[in-house]
């Protein structure tokens, strides 16, 4: 599978989920389409806990959390 965003994956799955719901899909290709759909899951699930263990390191190095304040 080529390298996508996230963003692009999560595209690709909402197309593939669309196709899917409109039941005009012959098996064959449903089954196709919803394996391309679980790589793209695994794919999205990969990038999603890679960001999760920088933004952990991120913290964990800074020793502390930095408070926001978007009403100044």
């Amino acid at each position: 599978m080529e390298k996508l965003s996230f963003e692009e994956s999560i595209e690709q799955l909402e197309d593939i989920v669309n196709k899917l719901e409109n039941g005009d899909v012959p098996l064959d290709e449903a089954i196709d389409e919803f394996e391309k759909a679980m790589e793209l899951v695994k794919v999205c699930n990969e990038k999603l806990n890679n960001a999760e263990e920088s933004i952990a390191k991120i913290v964990k190095d800074n020793d502390k959390l930095i408070e926001f304040n978007i009403n100044e």
